[in-house]
Formats: structure tokens, C-alpha cells, sequence
């Protein structure tokens, strides 16, 4: 996104924060994300704008939030409205989505992907628990590794894409990425896939505003503020 542009989604983000000044609203379950069904809507955020600072800076939150993951949800609607998977669940269109369908891709990837990743974060520290530390020591060596790992996958992601920790169908962990908003649930379009129990979006509208093009200050930020217990609550669902 060109300087100009940023600017103009931030202004735009400004009407709606005058429009809901506290940013807060009510929490959103995640169980049910992949079974929904057209038309989308744009899930609440569990937590208010400012809740991750200062690791995700409350300007940036807003317009992640209300304006590109807004932005997905539309377009999702509008590319379905004369698709044969028009009917399907969002985790059966990923699952069938192919190169040729290039909006649904994009913009149900986007949904699907921002839907997870607010889960994901959480305004109060939390640790992954020992049944969780031990499945990652056992396929990483150590958390710390496993972070490193995670970290480097991120950092190497050319250009926009995201970081994952996902479940493979023999219940193994494992760390992939993806470019654009593609996720480890296209099976049509992705080496490796498997279910998502953690992501990192490293497109530059998740951290400019803030880390500028520092995207390894933007990784460290993002282990302050991880929902630990929601990644366990997705690992023992995928196994």
C-alpha cells in the first residue's frame, strides 16, 4: 500500500472510531469459524483497539480491524454471489478454492485468516501449557527453538504472506507459511496443509504504522501477546 492510500484508510478508520470511541466489543467464539455459511460478516474483536499496546498500536488495530479485514468480508460476499460454492462452509470453499477463482481465494483467505488471527492475540499474558510445551519441545527441541523457527519463517516471507503453526493429518506440529492470504486449508493451492493453530499475518499494514519496515521487532512484539490458551484449545481440537 502506497504512503497516499495508508493515509486515506487511516482517516477513514477515524470515522469509525468516533463512531465507537472505547473500540471495545464483545468477544466472538472461534470454534464455529470454519462451518460458517454466506453471507459473512465481519467478526467483533475480543478486545478494545488499544488492548496490545504496546505491541500492536491502537491506530493500527483499527484499520486492520474495520477496514482491510472489512474490506475481505465484502468482497468474499459480492465474489459468491454467482459461485457454485456460493453454499458451501468457509472451510469447504478453502478446501475447493482454486487459482482460477482469484477473488474467492483472496478475499476468503483474508476472512478466514483475520477471523483466527484476532483469537489469537490477548491484551493479558499468557504460557503454553505443559501438555502443549512438551508437543512442541518434542517437534522443535524447545519453545524457544520453536520460536526461532516460527520467527525465521516469518521474516523470510517475501513480500506479504503470513506464519504457521498448524497440525498435520498425522497429528504432527509443523511451521509453513503462506504468501498473499492464501492458508494451510487450500488444499488446491498449498505444498503443505494442515489446520492452522497459530498465525502471524506479516503483511505491512499488520505493523507499519508502528515497527515502520522492522518486521523482526514486529515478530518479538507479537510473543508478548499470543493467546496461548486459544492455541491449545485449537491443537486439541485438531488432534
Amino acid at each position: 500500500m502506497h504512503k497516499r492510500e495508508f493515509l486515506k484508510v487511516a482517516g477513514l478508520a477515524g470515522i469509525a472510531a468516533m463512531a465507537n470511541p472505547s473500540g471495545v466489543f464483545a468477544a466472538s467464539p472461534a470454534g464455529g469459524l470454519a462451518a460458517q455459511k454466506a453471507p459473512f460478516t465481519l467478526p467483533p474483536l475480543p478486545y478494545a483497539f488499544d488492548a496490545l499496546e504496546p505491541n500492536i498500536d491502537k491506530m493500527t488495530m483499527e484499520i486492520h480491524h474495520d477496514k482491510h479485514h472489512g474490506a475481505y468480508v465484502k468482497n468474499l460476499n459480492d465474489a459468491l454471489a454467482n459461485s457454485p460454492l456460493a453454499g458451501s462452509s468457509l472451510e469447504q470453499i478453502l478446501a475447493k478454492v482454486t487459482a482460477k477463482e482469484a477473488a474467492i481465494r483472496n478475499n476468503g483467505g483474508g476472512h478466514y485468516n483475520h477471523s483466527l488471527f484476532w483469537t489469537l492475540l490477548s491484551p493479558k499474558p499468557t504460557t503454553p501449557s505443559a501438555k502443549l510445551t512438551a508437543a512442541i519441545n518434542g517437534a522443535f527441541g524447545s519453545l524457544d527453538a520453536f520460536k526461532q523457527q516460527f520467527g525465521d519463517k516469518a521474516k523470510t516471507v517475501f513480500g506479504s504472506g503470513w506464519a504457521w503453526l498448524i497440525v498435520k493429518k498425522d497429528g504432527k506440529l509443523a511451521i509453513t507459511s503462506t504468501p498473499n492470504q492464501d492458508n494451510p486449508l487450500m488444499a488446491q493451492l498449498v505444498q503443505e496443509t494442515g489446520t492452522p493453530i497459530l498465525g502471524l499475518d506479516v503483511w505491512e499494514h499488520a505493523y507499519y504504522l508502528k515497527h515502520q519496515n522492522k518486521r523482526p521487532d514486529y515478530i518479538a512484539a507479537f510473543w508478548n501477546v499470543v493467546n496461548w490458551d486459544e492455541v491449545e484449545k485449537l491443537w486439541n481440537k485438531a488432534k
